[in-house]
């Protein structure tokens, strides 16, 4: 499912991934690992969902001897040590969630402002040969669509802390020549994919058979973006290098919420019970990625479609829920 950007690497590389035992940040270091690279994992495992999620999501990563983790939260740690000398950063730590952001936004100023800004520093005093910093299509407000010249006009406060860890990037680079790359992600969905997050509650619901609760009249769209191209972009900017600009990472294909619980019911065989809720403050109406210039730049397009993309998340979802039965 993944797209090769310029083959296998000249030399094992030194990656360090912050968010390393968060949903996608596990994807990157089970990738990098298979492509044979070093990799220390940076989390620090906070409450925002269940500890055990994560270290299941680490299983395989850590009986892998290239493979190192520190426990460590970036909002305090000493950084450093972490980063010095490492080829390539990327920093996937961040708190997510539209909705928690209203109301602990101390929360996501600590963990998405702060945070970047010491993990930027110990980046520029480490040597460090490229920091890839993962955004998110938030930063554009309430329509996404289009490409990365699209004025950004965040609705949320979620959106206004990842706009302003990108300007902090842009900042060092401007005054300290860091090299860097930013991706702006378009919704990721698939195995491992969050708990409170929109497909995962909707396949959780429909196999358990409890209510559905769509916020809006449904017809809101988005052009998801499977883990596997995803990752896959990730590690196609790590081995084009520094290229000091934006790129949108989302999928191809649109549908409407209303649309993916359709689907959903299709690939289960279950009927959804579904109830209509006011809309969610700050939710986009529209993502869909224009992704030309990651395309043209770095060689990359999504390559999973919404109904295999989530066929390959209701069948994890149905293995972790007989795992846990």
């Amino acid at each position: 499912m993944a797209n090769p950007a310029s083959g296998p690497p000249a030399r094992p590389l030194r990656c360090v991934v912050t968010g390393a035992a968060g949903f996608i940040g596990s994807h990157v270091v089970d990738r990098l690992l298979e492509a044979g690279h070093r990799v220390a994992g940076i989390d620090c495992f906070t409450d925002y969902y269940p500890r055990w999620v994560k270290e299941r999501n680490l299983a395989d990563a850590l009986d892998n001897p290239r493979f190192a983790l520190a426990e460590a939260d970036l909002r305090t740690a000493d950084l450093g040590p972490l980063v010095e000398g490492a080829d390539v950063v990327l920093h996937l730590a961040a708190m997510a969630g539209l909705m928690k952001s209203w109301t602990a936004f101390d929360e996501y100023v600590t963990c998405n402002v702060i945070a970047t800004q010491r993990l930027l520093e110990a980046v520029r005093a480490g040597g460090v040969g490229h920091l890839i910093h993962v955004s998110t299509s938030s930063v554009y407000g309430l329509d996404s669509s289009g490409d990365e010249e699209r004025p950004t006009r965040p609705i949320s406060p979620y959106g206004v802390t990842k706009l302003a860890a990108e300007h902090l990037v842009l900042s060092y680079a401007r005054a300290h020549d860091l090299p860097f790359t930013v991706l702006r992600y378009f919704s990721l969905y698939g195995p491992r994919q969050r708990p409170e997050m929109g497909y995962a509650i909707f396949i959780d619901r429909i196999l358990r058979g409890e209510p559905i609760t769509i916020h809006g009249d449904g017809s809101q769209t988005r052009g998801n973006t499977f883990v596997d191209d995803g990752v896959a972009a990730t590690l196609a900017a790590m081995d084009h290098g520094p290229s000091g600009t934006e790129y949108n990472i989302g999928g191809g294909e649109v549908v409407s919420a209303l649309g993916a619980v359709r689907l959903i019911e299709a690939i289960t065989g279950r009927e959804a019970r579904i109830a209509f809720g006011p809309p969610r403050p700050g939710e986009q109406r529209q993502a869909l990625a224009d992704t030309t210039r990651a395309r043209t730049v770095l060689g990359w397009a999504p390559r999973v479609g919404i109904e295999a993309g989530l066929r390959a998340q209701v069948a994890w979802q149905q293995a972790m829920l007989l795992a846990t039965a």
